[in-house]
């Protein structure tokens, strides 16, 4: 299962990298700077849940504000090209 979510990020899906980040990183081996990454590239994909769990990692002290920062306007600008006119043909 494991080979599959690795697959399925390294081809870009950003629910793979969150569930990297959540799951298989930060729950199985206790890498939480390796979980903080895959949480900042899902972030950067759109991914709210991503910023919901970057949000409580920088309350407990594990993601500093100028990631958290650089990942709310990284997410804000993926939603918001989601929204774009041309998308919605």
């Amino acid at each position: 299962e494991t080979y599959h979510m690795e697959e399925a990020a390294i081809g870009g899906h950003p629910m793979a990298r969150h569930n990297l980040g959540g799951c298989y990183e930060w729950e199985t081996y206790g890498n939480i700077e390796r979980a903080v990454k895959f949480f900042l590239i899902a972030a950067a994909q759109g991914v709210d849940e991503s910023i919901k769990i970057l949000m409580e990692l920088f309350k407990q002290g594990f993601v500093n504000k100028d990631d958290l920062a650089t990942a709310l306007r990284a997410y804000q600008t993926a939603v918001d090209a989601t929204k774009r006119p041309q998308r919605e043909t």
